[in-house]
């Protein structure tokens, strides 16, 4: 089947609702996902990039999610995405460990038993709201030694990183970072600790309409697991797209036709748009790829018909935000990129903005 590049930017332009045509931030398709939440209010400003009017958000809620990451998710999707989500296997949990789970591998604690003890653990200890490190504290304390490193820097025992923030989903508990500490509390009405996983399907089927086509390799790599693990838990439905890339079928309609974009926008660090794992595939030039995915300090991107022309940081002075402007090319002097950035300063809760190019 011969899908063009232009056609699936089209078609993740609209996927993505950036066109925005849907009023009602509950029915966006990135929800099926979530939105991950890079902090100054990220999820606020990803959402200012597809509704067309600033709307209040009822009835989500922000936990560690999908690679541990917090996101903000639909509450009601909550209980099935915990389950679907529970690894299938030992070697699945402790793949999606990484570190963390080589080590309790190797002190014979299998990757499932790793969960459902930290899982638990959490689940019990955050009855109430309280500050991450007093969680982590408690955390640790309940749990045997190889679930914790030593950390030099504190000169303290703590449970590792990795698995305290992958089981925040299962555990049913929200993630409060607005103000320091980040506070932990229990989600309203939290769901039962999974028992076993109802599939990653679901999932992988939500990955597939917002980033695909994709390969078995890119889901895995959005899971954080290996393919091995993912290729039992592929849904039904799919058709082959080029070189092993897959997609929906009942969407292929859409793929084919959807309409040329025109339009800017400025998506936040780890906007949903930047979620997909075939980067070079959005951003062809590898030297402008590593200004925009970096280890730590990721900018925004400037989203102009599709494609990304450049990156965009901001900074505060009292009520005004300043946004810079960097382009990979040639400066712009688009003036949609003005009115997106009204949009992104009121996200942010400030009055003024401005806008400079780098």
């Amino acid at each position: 089947m011969d899908i063009t590049r232009a056609q699936v930017l089209a078609y993740r332009v609209a996927a993505h609702g950036l066109h925005r045509d849907q009023p009602d931030p509950a029915r966006l398709a990135v929800f099926d996902l979530g939105v991950q939440d890079a902090g100054s209010r990220s999820p606020q400003v990803a959402l200012a990039a597809r509704l067309p009017a600033d709307t209040p958000l009822e009835g989500f809620a922000t936990l560690w999610a999908h690679r541990g990451a917090p996101h903000l998710l639909r509450a009601t999707d909550i209980p099935a995405l915990a389950t679907a989500l529970w690894p299938r296997t030992d070697a699945d949990a402790t793949a999606r460990l990484n570190a963390c789970g080589t080590a309790l591998r190797r002190a014979g604690i299998p990757g499932l038993t790793a969960y459902t003890a930290a899982t638990t653990a959490m689940r019990e200890v955050v009855d109430t709201e309280k500050p991450r490190g007093q969680v982590s504290t408690e955390i640790t304390a309940r749990l045997p030694a190889p679930y914790g490193y030593d950390c030099t820097v504190c000169a303290a025992t703590h449970v590792y990183g990795s698995l305290f923030q992958i089981i925040g989903l299962f555990a049913g508990v929200t993630v409060h970072a607005e103000s320091r500490p980040t506070r932990l509390r229990p989600l309203p009405h939290r769901h039962p600790i999974p028992t076993e996983s109802t599939g990653a399907g679901p999932v992988i089927d939500a990955y597939l309409r917002l980033h695909g086509p994709a390969t078995h390799a890119e889901v895995a790599a959005f899971l954080d697991t290996t393919q091995t693990h993912v290729k039992p838990a592929w849904p039904d439905g799919l058709v082959e797209v080029g070189d092993g890339r897959w997609f929906p079928e009942a969407h292929l309609d859409a793929l084919r036709t959807a309409p040329t974009p025109d339009l800017v926008r400025l998506l936040p660090p780890l906007d949903p748009w930047l979620q997909t794992r075939d980067r070079a595939l959005i951003v062809p030039d590898e030297t402008h790829r590593k200004q925009l995915w970096r280890m730590i300090g990721n900018p925004g991107a400037v989203l102009v018909d599709g494609e990304i022309t450049g990156t965009w940081r901001t900074k505060t002075s009292g009520k005004t935000l300043t946004i810079t402007i960097d382009p990979f090319t040639t400066p712009t002097t688009d003036a949609r990129i003005e009115a997106e950035a009204h949009r992104v300063a009121t996200a942010r809760g400030f009055q003024d903005v401005r806008v400079v190019q780098a």
